[in-house]
């Protein structure tokens, strides 16, 4: 698709959003002529808080189901959109709220952490979510005398089990892609830019966060990557991020530690697909009430927790 064909959607879009009283939404890792035309780039959560906050009457989530679901869970009475129903999160999907409500059973006194990559369902029987930004953070906010079950990613179990003194068992669950990194792809990518600060995503295995210099959600990366004099970086996240980095830092370099962590789900939004979702007001996210009340009481609980 040609500069102008990219433009000319983009410009039907905007018209559209302006009509619906839309706002559109895109999370980090999209495609570039997706970002481009959102009202708001970021994080999943953040994303959603936000919309949350405008008077908008029609979201449209430009990422993966589960954040749609989020939306839905904050935004009641908004009609949210996900451009493409068919875009999932294979970690979301390592655990349901069946397999959860077991695991409860066998340990009754644990207290639930859920990582907002998970189903609506599973997050209404959690106690607390997270994001991998604050999970350190919201496993501090525990009674110590209390276990903790982290669900559904091992690697953020144990990221935060590492900074904490809480005792934390988890789900075997993980990021497809981040999982996949390697010590030695980063080694190589290290000693071809000696010089560059390497930041890895907390979904990233145990041994790949030994080698970070930092570990960060995206919106972390995004704002470390603003305020550090470092001009050299690698990135050990989904490729889509290496967009927004470049574009808020053009002077800086950004190198991916891997150029084959692409989330396949993530990108399956086109611009077709949010100019058709804005014209016949589908495919609608809308999680029942029921379940909205109780993953909301989970979310309220990590929200009123202080970051520091």
């Amino acid at each position: 698709m040609g500069d102008n064909s990219i433009r000319a959607l983009q410009d039907k879009i905007r018209s559209l959003l302006d009509k619906r009283n839309g706002i559109l939404l895109a999370h980090n890792y999209q495609r570039p002529e997706v970002q481009d035309v959102a009202d708001l780039c970021g994080d999943s959560l953040e994303l959603s808080i936000k919309a949350s906050e405008t008077d908008a009457e029609v979201i449209v989530f430009c990422g993966v189901h589960f954040m749609a679901e989020t939306a839905s869970i904050l935004c009641p009475d908004k009609k949210v959109l996900l451009p493409v129903s068919s875009a999932g999160c294979p970690m979301a999907d390592m655990i349901t709220a069946k397999q959860l409500r077991e695991k409860k059973q066998e340990m009754p006194d644990a207290v639930v952490i859920s990582y907002v990559n998970t189903t609506a369902e599973v997050k209404a029987e959690s106690d607390l979510c997270c994001t991998s930004a604050n999970a350190i953070q919201v496993a501090n906010s525990v009674n110590p005398a209390l276990p903790i079950l982290m669900t559904p990613d091992k690697n953020l179990a144990g990221y935060t089990k590492k900074h904490t003194d809480r005792k934390i068992s988890y789900w075997d669950g993980y990021c497809v892609y981040h999982n996949n990194l390697t010590v030695e792809q980063v080694k190589r990518v290290k000693k071809a830019h000696p010089e560059a600060v390497f930041l890895a995503h907390p979904e990233c295995r145990p041994e790949v966060l030994e080698l970070a210099d930092e570990a960060k959600s995206t919106s972390g990366m995004i704002a470390y990557a603003a305020n550090s004099g470092q001009r050299d970086f690698i990135i050990g996240t989904e490729t889509g991020i290496l967009y927004p980095l470049s574009k808020a830092n053009p002077d800086k370099q950004f190198f991916p530690a891997d150029p084959n962590m692409i989330c396949t789900d993530m990108k399956k939004t086109g611009l077709m697909d949010v100019l058709r979702a804005l014209e016949i007001l589908e495919p609608e996210v809308k999680v029942p009430e029921e379940i909205r009340v109780r993953a909301k009481t989970a979310v309220d609980r990590m929200l009123a927790i202080p970051l520091k």
